[in-house]
């Protein structure tokens, strides 16, 4: 079967692996159905160093797929049934783990794609435990966002920042795959949504999605713009996951008691935090990795319900992988793109 494969630095291959064994106990065999790409891939694939990482690696940490075979001793699926894919190996059974707070496992072997062998391969064994099943009439794409782009943003918003109704929320980069889900979750909460985009044609677009208000970072300082919109007062909460290019504005954006949750840096990882400016303006700073599967469970049912849907700038097959992530990096997208498997 083909899977895709960083082989060095900026180097994907389609190359051909042998198909999985028989599911073991509590295993299941998945048929891949689509793999959302995420900046975790542009990492990798521009040779960012980190732990345990082992070339050639399988690519592609957020994924659905359909249950092809059940291994013993699992209950609750069935063949042909659709299922994100949790993109951790968490181990089931620390207490984290037992109390569904799966992304703070304490023995967690990876992430899918990053540390460990991804989800860009026709089939794969996998847990039982670490399949979320998609609810009816759900489709595969809507699916494979739940495990990173959606379930990341229920997290963030209502695990981490508890977002209100009536509140006023900073979502940065308002073009991403997270940008675009955060807008639509946060608006329909009853929330009054500003966003940051990179160009005019990306204003309109997150209009359309329910921001309030789009701020152009490349013409206006948005921590000007914002002390304007809010009358000087400030927002509740910012979304951040820009990291170093946006951090201090951030903190300056914050009304007194405000909170900041963020839950990545692509701009860079290290900032300065005013910590007078923190204690005396009572700030709250939340860091935010991945989900529970929980909150996959229930980003799938709100897109079901057509509280929220996935923003997909594109579509594409193994031969235009380079060419997306080279876009994603340029910050060139309009939502996700997704690979498409099958």
């Amino acid at each position: 079967m083909r899977a895709l494969q960083l082989i060095d630095d900026r180097r994907l291959e389609a190359v051909d692996i042998a198909p999985p064994p028989a599911p073991a106990i509590g295993e299941v065999t998945v048929r891949i159905k689509a793999v959302a790409l995420n900046h975790i891939d542009v990492w990798g694939w521009r040779g960012m160093a980190f732990a345990k990482r082992k070339l050639p690696l399988t690519i592609g940490a957020e994924a659905s797929g359909e249950v092809e075979t059940i291994g013993p001793g699992v209950s609750g699926l069935a063949p042909g049934q659709l299922v994100a894919i949790y993109g951790a190996r968490t181990c089931g059974l620390c207490r984290p783990c037992r109390e569904g707070r799966d992304n703070l496992c304490e023995h967690v072997a990876g992430v899918h794609g990053f540390h460990l062998d991804g989800f860009a391969q026709e089939r794969i064994n996998l847990p039982a435990r670490l399949l979320v099943p998609a609810p009816p009439g759900l489709g595969d794409v809507a699916a494979a966002l739940a495990p990173v782009t959606f379930g990341t943003v229920e997290h963030m918003l209502f695990d981490n920042a508890r977002l209100e109704p009536g509140e006023t929320i900073l979502v940065h980069a308002g073009g991403s795959g997270i940008g675009t889900a955060a807008i639509q979750l946060a608006k329909k909460t009853g929330c009054t949504v500003i966003t940051t985009v990179g160009s005019a044609a990306k204003m309109e677009k997150v209009a359309a999605l329910g921001a309030d208000h789009a701020i152009n970072y490349r013409e206006d300082r948005f921590e000007g713009v914002i002390r304007k919109l809010t009358r000087k007062k400030g927002v509740d909460v910012v979304f951040e996951h820009v990291g170093a290019d946006t951090f201090a504005a951030s903190m300056l954006s914050l009304k007194r008691g405000g909170r900041l949750v963020t839950c990545g840096s692509t701009s860079g990882v290290s900032a300065q935090i005013n910590l007078m400016q923190l204690f005396q303006q009572q700030l709250k700073i939340f860091g935010s990795f991945g989900c529970r599967m929980e909150n996959m469970a229930n980003a799938m049912l709100k897109m079901a319900a057509g509280v929220a849907q996935p923003v997909v700038d594109s579509e594409v097959t193994f031969e235009g992988i380079d060419a997306a992530l080279q876009r994603i990096e340029n910050r060139d997208v309009f939502g996700k793109i997704v690979l498409r498997m099958g």
